[in-house]
């Protein structure tokens, strides 16, 4: 009799292990198809970000600028922007880029690099010699973009001074720091890459509540 009372008991703690089992199972799934989304299947061209409810935001600003050359750009126009989006530029945009990935011309890439870095004056003759038609730059400050030019521009700095000496990176540095504020060095706040991606900032809302900038 005691045998018999004790089966239903057995039964019900298989059951609730089962389900157990099963309820682990299931969030380990999910949880793998939520790593896999966020660290392999967002290209770098396409951002993804959290918005303030949680839900997901898609930035397609790469494809949309590309798409712009495009259709609003003459067929001939050549396009100056740093190497990483020469490829980018040249399959979605269907135009001429000056540099690309293929970085065997480094020589090239310095021009480039000499250019972004120089005071403006002195970047459009540089621009005219390369027969440039559009300037590409990438800012990240409306939405905290970390991977934009602003952050790369050391190394079009270095990668310029290396072959132009004229370049030197402490004149874009105050007490060794590299600063993006007003505090910023002289070189920094004039160069054609700074006046490029704060053109008009100041006057952009980016946080609600806190003044423009």
């Amino acid at each position: 009799a005691l045998l018999d009372q004790s089966q239903p008991f057995q039964k019900n703690g298989a059951i609730a292990l089962l389900f157990g089992a099963f309820y682990l199972l299931s969030r380990y799934a999910t949880h793998c198809t939520w790593v896999t989304s966020e660290a392999y299947s967002s290209p770098s061209i396409v951002l993804a970000a959290r918005g303030a409810h949680g839900n997901r935001v898609i930035f397609d600003d790469y494809r949309e600028a590309y798409f712009w050359l495009r259709q609003n750009t003459p067929q001939d126009a050549k396009v100056m922007s740093w190497w990483d989006y020469g490829y980018q530029i040249t399959a979605m945009g269907n135009r001429t880029v000056i540099v690309d990935n293929n970085t065997w011309n480094n020589t090239h890439i310095a021009t480039v690099g000499r250019a972004m870095s120089s005071y403006e004056d002195e970047a459009i003759e540089i621009i005219r010699s390369l027969d440039v038609d559009y300037v590409l730059v990438v800012f990240g400050g409306v939405t905290g973009y970390s991977s934009d030019d602003i952050n790369k521009f050391l190394w079009m700095v270095r990668i310029g001074g290396g072959v132009f000496p004229v370049i030197k990176e402490p004149d874009y540095l105050v007490n060794g720091e590299y600063r993006v504020d007003k505090g910023a060095a002289p070189k920094m706040l004039n160069c054609l890459m700074y006046k490029l991606c704060y053109y008009r900032f100041g006057e952009m809302m980016t946080e609600y509540g806190k003044p423009p900038g």
